[in-house]
């Protein structure tokens, strides 16, 4: 293990030096000829491919994309149908998730583009070097940044700008590119995960859709909240609007309510107008703590997209003489390492959030080094 500053040898735990074998090496016990492939990285006969620990629990269709990146979803899904594909000799749907010895047919194909996608992208040195101060822990199979306020997850709208253009700065000398496996606000920093290899990927996809990963966030709210603590059980749903899609508590009995829980509690307060609250949202929904917040009576400082303040100016989301920032930070996360134990990172507070923090007399704790328990 790794963590702040340590180096990777250039193929270190990708498991791509060797990750796609033939069934043939494998000892499968009906190997198919070896195949012929054509010049642009195509497969000129049918060919047995067994699946490696590291592509564990990959959806059948992403697995083609990764090693025939010229191949579109819609061939693959034609292939699946028509039964060209098989897994372990029986036909799959392109959602199939795949298992570690597993046994794909992959049909002859046209050529493709070679595998590795992408080509790697210039990016600024200046640029990598910040970047890469971000990172809080490294090893063989993740990276943990603290994403720091302002800077967008992903493109959209007119974004150019973005952590996932970024990406190969965060190679290491790792054959891969890093992958996203969870997204946070552009105005929301802190701890942000990032797989090194596919399969990794699809381990920590599974992790948070099983809501196996533990999040704590720190907020500063403009006011406090009755009571100290609990749990916020209010279902969310998106909605169209002036102020463009946004977040609102469902109706009872709307159809498409989604399940939303956030646990929460004070930390401290300044009077009753400011609190710091600690986080914890059971079910993951878009803008889910600062909609629950707004529930409570006790709006993020610095929301201004969803305060809601009355005549007299109550509840609003901000507060004369201090950052209009949003105040939301991602201060943790625990979460089950792909190599066994459990792994925590903490980020500190961005620059606003630690002069308010200040300002207010709240006194945060420095983020403990990662750390990770052994055993599985």
């Amino acid at each position: 293990m790794s963590k702040r500053g340590t180096s990777d040898s250039p193929c270190s735990g990708t498991g791509l030096g060797g990750g796609v074998r033939t069934a043939a090496a494998c000892g499968h016990p009906h190997p198919s000829p070896q195949p012929r492939p054509t010049r642009g990285g195509g497969v000129s006969t049918a060919e047995l491919r067994i699946i490696s620990e590291d592509e564990s629990d990959i959806r059948l269709d992403r697995w083609f994309r990764r090693h025939f990146p010229g191949l579109p979803q819609s061939a693959i899904q034609k292939l699946c149908r028509t039964g060209q594909v098989r897994v372990d000799g029986h036909r799959a749907d392109a959602a199939t998730r795949l298992a570690p010895g597993q046994s794909v047919r992959i049909p002859p194909l046209p050529a493709a583009q070679p595998r590795g996608g992408k080509p790697q992208a210039e990016i600024d040195p200046l640029v990598q070097k910040d970047l890469q101060r971000l990172v809080l822990y490294r090893d063989d199979h993740i990276i943990v940044l603290n994403k720091p306020h302002g800077l967008p997850v992903q493109g959209g709208p007119g974004i150019s700008h973005h952590l996932d253009a970024l990406l190969d700065a965060l190679r290491f000398g790792a054959p891969d590119r890093p992958r996203l496996v969870h997204r946070l606000d552009r105005d929301t920093s802190g701890v942000l995960l990032l797989a090194r290899t596919p399969g990794t990927a699809a381990k920590l996809a599974a992790l948070f859709r099983g809501r196996d990963i533990e999040k704590t966030y720190w907020a500063v709210t403009a006011r406090l909240p009755v009571p100290l603590e609990g749990r916020i059980n209010l279902p969310l749903v998106r909605i169209g609007g002036a102020r463009g899609e946004r977040t609102a508590i469902a109706e009872p009995g709307d159809p498409d309510a989604a399940r939303a829980i956030t646990d929460y509690r004070t930390l401290d307060h300044a009077g009753q107008k400011l609190a710091w609250l600690e986080l914890q949202p059971r079910t993951g929904r878009t803008h889910q703590l600062r909609v629950h917040c707004v529930a409570i009576g006790a709006p993020i400082l610095g929301d201004v997209k969803y305060a809601r303040p009355d005549q007299n100016g109550a509840f609003a989301g901000t507060v004369e003489g201090l950052a209009d920032n949003l105040h939301l930070h991602a201060r943790a996360l625990a979460l089950p390492h792909p190599d066994g134990g459990t792994l925590l990172v903490e980020a500190d507070l961005p620059p606003h959030m630690a002069d308010t923090f200040r300002t207010l007399g709240f006194h945060a704790p420095p983020a403990r080094a990662p750390r990770r328990s052994v055993g599985r």
